[in-house]
């Protein structure tokens, strides 16, 4: 019986302990007062120290109310946490004029767009954001670039940031949510979180695409090959986190086709390399899925899309098929998208700006591989539509309001609406 009864205090604490663990959340009010004491105040004083551990960044002028701040510029409200996956319930609106608010997370990832709020109401929208440090295990970390150290993607805190038609807050929730399956992402500078204006990736697009039941860990990187992304211990940090039924996506080839030390064959090394991943995801349970890389804009006289990348996406195809693995043909589907926008008008969907157009920019843009946040808004709706049109697993998680996409049949430009971030650097990312 004292045994019994042992059992059954250790098992209650047990309880109480995952109890806790699991309803651990940070809570802030954002206005001039405070309801409930769960929730920390956060008015327009409140700006981000180390010290405090959590504030906002400001970039213009702010208005307060009792409920709510708002702004007509982007701000950032920023909290230090720990490494995981985080369930965040924003709480948007509450204005006498109404509000459409933007978010994004940490380096720029959208996660929703244009949720407008009436007139004194509020409304909630759930996200899930992943944060992350470079540290793999006690004697490993991810070997970052020195242009790294300063995305925000790195540092030691949950950034985000709200943009739009006077983006509104009123509360925000933070909870873990380390048990939900996980979207992982390997490549180069055309899927990674890019940190600054005027660029942008397909990866960084993709949460908002996604229901708040699954989270996006991008770590490709600009310049990112197979063999560097593995010297970089960027593929054994992925393999750390990954957990049975999480997926890795995979695209790479406009870096590894160039000659030098990470140079691949196509059909030989290339896929070797391929073979490795895909093994190692499958050994911790994953679900490796290949992505074919995004063709570079270029034109023959006709109109038509030369193809660049030699036998790389080709040799993708091939792999897919002989070792039955998830495929989404983003090389096709680019190919597409660009030729119907034509030779002109697709240079609206990447880096090519006048001089001037941004602070420092002495000199035209005009980058034939890098997108805009409106090509990489297109790129990302061609990869939710190849799962949709393959209905492969992860098709469950794609948000209900989703439409077909058609990328013979993009996207007006008068359409679309980008409120940039107040992050700029003209620098071209690495790779081409």
């Amino acid at each position: 019986m004292k045994k019994l009864i042992l059992g059954l205090i250790a098992m209650a604490l047990l309880t109480n302990a995952y109890a806790q663990k699991s309803e651990w959340k940070k809570c802030f009010s954002f206005g001039s007062a405070v309801s409930d004491k769960k929730f920390l105040q956060v008015d327009t004083a409140t700006k981000y120290t180390d010290t405090k551990g959590y504030g906002l960044t400001t970039f213009g002028k702010m208005t307060v109310d009792k409920r709510f701040i708002a702004s007509e510029k982007p701000f950032y409200f920023s909290v230090q946490l720990p490494e995981g996956h985080y369930r965040v319930v924003l709480t948007l609106g509450g204005n006498t004029e109404g509000s459409s608010t933007t978010v994004k997370a940490e380096s720029r990832r959208l996660m929703f767009e244009k949720l407008k709020t009436e007139a004194g109401k509020t409304i909630t929208k759930t996200i899930i954001v992943d944060l992350r440090t470079p540290k793999v295990d006690d004697s490993t970390k991810i070997k970052l670039k020195p242009r790294e150290l300063k995305y925000i993607n790195w540092d030691n805190k949950l950034t985000l940031e709200f943009a739009g038609e006077k983006p509104c807050i009123s509360a925000i929730e933070i909870r873990k949510a380390d048990e939900l399956p996980t979207i992982f992402l390997a490549g180069n500078s055309t899927v990674t979180d890019q940190e600054y204006e005027p660029w942008a990736s397909w990866g960084q697009m993709f949460p908002c695409f996604l229901k708040a039941n699954v989270v996006v860990a991008n770590f490709a990187e600009s310049g990112e090959t197979l063999l560097a992304f593995k010297r970089e211990n960027r593929l054994k940090k992925i393999l750390s986190l990954m957990k049975k039924g999480d997926y890795l996506f995979m695209e790479f080839a406009h870096n590894d086709q160039k000659p030098g030390g990470n140079h691949l064959d196509p059909f030989t090394t290339y896929k070797a390399e391929l073979k490795y991943y895909m093994a190692e995801a499958k050994k911790k349970g994953g679900i490796p899925v290949l992505v074919t890389s995004t063709n570079r804009r270029r034109f023959d006289a006709d109109g038509k899309i030369i193809n660049t990348l030699e036998d790389f996406p080709a040799a993708m195809r091939q792999l897919a098929a002989e070792d039955h693995v998830l495929l989404i043909d983003l090389n096709a589907m680019s190919k597409d998208l660009y030729e119907a926008l034509g030779p002109e008008t697709s240079k609206k969907a990447f880096v090519h700006y006048p001089a001037n157009s941004y602070p420092g920019q002495d000199k035209a843009l005009a980058d034939d591989t890098h997108f805009n946040p409106y090509g990489a808004y297109e790129l990302a709706k061609c990869v939710v539509q190849s799962i949709v049109t393959n209905n492969y697993p992860m098709k469950q998680y794609i948000i209900d309001s989703w439409k077909t996409f058609d990328p013979k049949q993009p996207d007006s430009l008068t359409d679309f609406r980008w409120y940039e971030s107040p992050s700029v650097d003209v620098l071209k990312p690495d790779g081409n």
